[in-house]
């Protein structure tokens, strides 16, 4: 299996990400010419030899009307400001084919829905410092691209760095890392180290969230190509995100299933607990109809969830449930890439969930949208999916 794995032991952001997957092609150079020529208005971008702490990689200059801004620091500055319109707008104009823009549009809704969430008002009422703004287009549009030409399997993206301390914004002094990479990092390893500083930007937390097929340690893999991307913040430590592409003997991603039988509990009940443990980390809960001990009807109950998550869950069950044991099995779980892009339809936009991988794309718009226009235009589901493919 096709395997990129992405090392985040010093955080991630948009430009030190594309540095690293542009060292991992035979041809850098023809990706950041797509990206000149996709027209994001005012930007240009070269790639640069950097090094840090005698180490060689590749540093991905950003330049807006002919100078580069710093992503980590652009709130501190003055600037026009954009939103998610205008951003829409600009993601529609790309000279880049649609799958790409698709990428985009939703990494970028990402970083506006968490934008959305910590300041409190709708993703509409969201702005960007426009300088800001294009050069986390031009950094998404690079991984997008270049993810594309490398074709992996899977992604994998070690547990990331997130910094300590403050950084300093529009807003004043914030801890770190700051409320909207936290909010985008929902559901992903982090940790803080003995680095002070923002490591993490909302960018690159982004990037990784909407690609990543898993989190996790690097995978048992033979590797074909190692790239390092560069940031330009002098830190006393070794500072790049490494990329490591190569053929993995790992399948997939770990999975615990979680058994127990049960035979005194009502459906009512049975719900309830289920409730909870999605609560408490379950990837799925089902259940069987099963024959038990005396010929008695019962339910056998498996759950799915991430390692980390066992005594979590097993405390969950025994406590909402009658069981008096469980079963526990690991397993491998194969899975495409999933992401959401929001697509314009006759009765307005529709949330709708993409699948990719293993050479097989496919698409389903949201059960609650469809469901939600049938209700307002007193039409069935079947009539308003038909509408919308």
């Amino acid at each position: 299996m096709k395997t990129l794995y992405i090392e985040c032991s010093m955080g991630c952001a948009g430009d030190m990400l594309t540095g690293a997957l542009l060292e991992l092609l035979p041809d850098p150079d023809d990706v950041i010419g797509l990206i000149n020529r996709a027209g994001i208005p005012g930007v240009t971008v070269s790639r640069e030899r950097a090094e840090s702490h005698g180490i060689v990689g590749t540093h991905v200059a950003v330049k807006i009307d002919g100078h580069e801004e710093d992503e980590a620091t652009e709130g501190q500055r003055h600037h026009h400001h954009a939103g998610m319109a205008d951003i829409e707008a600009i993601i529609n104009s790309l000279n880049a084919p649609i799958p790409i823009k698709n990428h985009v549009r939703a990494v970028y809704s990402l970083i506006a829905e968490a934008e959305s969430k910590v300041h409190g008002v709708p993703v509409s009422e969201v702005h960007f410092h426009e300088v800001g703004m294009a050069d986390a287009i031009a950094d998404i549009l690079g991984v997008s691209l270049i993810l594309e030409r490398l074709g992996p399997d899977e992604i994998v993206v070690s547990p990331v760095h997130v910094g300590s301390g403050r950084v300093k914004c529009a807003h004043g002094w914030l801890p770190v890392p700051a409320p909207a990479t936290a909010e985008i990092l929902k559901g992903v390893p982090i940790y803080s180290a003995d680095v002070d500083g923002e490591l993490c930007t909302p960018t690159g937390a982004a990037l990784l969230k909407h690609f990543a097929t898993r989190f996790g340690p690097m995978p048992r893999m033979i590797p074909d190509g190692v790239g390092y991307g560069m940031g330009t913040r002098p830190l006393p430590v070794f500072s790049a995100v490494r990329a490591v592409i190569g053929e993995s003997e790992e399948a997939s991603a770990r999975v615990l299933q979680l058994s127990f039988n049960v035979d005194d509990m009502t459906a009512e009940d049975i719900a309830f607990a289920a409730e909870r443990l999605f609560e408490a980390g379950a990837f799925e809960v089902f259940t069987v109809p099963v024959t038990m001990k005396k010929s008695r009807p019962g339910t056998l109950v498996r759950v799915s969830c991430a390692p980390e998550k066992r005594d979590g869950l097993l405390s969950a069950i025994f406590r909402h449930t009658s069981t008096n044991g469980v079963s526990e099995a690991e397993t491998v779980t194969h899975t495409l890439r999933r992401y959401t892009v929001t697509a314009s339809t006759p009765f307005g936009p529709v949330r709708v969930k993409r699948s990719e991988g293993y050479g097989t794309e496919r698409e389903k718009p949201e059960y609650e949208d469809v469901a939600r226009i049938a209700r307002e235009q007193g039409l069935s589901l079947r009539e308003i999916k038909e509408t919308i493919e």
